[in-house]
């Protein structure tokens, strides 16, 4: 049990491509209130139980001043690698989609099948 003074997590910024769109997906698929949607669609809230979530666009003005453009992170090795190495097992291995993507698929410690892909090239 925590204490009254240890801090809780409370909120937290997603990044994404289409703020309107995340928050509806989010909404639909976790069952989270919309707080609210800016009429800029350039900010989105949702609320998860004591956590908001708020959606704000990956390509802004307001953080590439402060902290420079957000970067997409990028793997430093083959993440089903990642995966097999921590439990999972192996499908398939890693395939460029055409859609400029790569692809591949481990199944996870209660056998689901889960896909990584990389980010799709533009």
């Amino acid at each position: 049990m925590a204490s009254n003074n240890a801090p809780t997590f409370a909120y937290t910024i997603i990044y994404a491509a289409d703020v309107e769109k995340s928050v509806a997906f989010y909404a639909k698929a976790f069952g989270c209130e919309v707080r609210r949607v800016d009429k800029s669609r350039r900010w989105g809230e949702l609320q998860s139980g004591n956590t908001t979530l708020a959606f704000t666009p990956v390509k802004q003005r307001e953080t590439d001043e402060l902290t420079g453009k957000v970067k997409i992170p990028q793997h430093e090795r083959n993440p089903i690698e990642r995966a097999v190495e921590n439990g999972a097992l192996a499908v398939s291995e890693p395939e460029e989609k055409e859609w400029g993507q790569k692809v591949g698929y481990v199944r996870d410690i209660d056998g689901n099948v889960v896909r990584i892909g990389s980010h799709v090239r533009q």
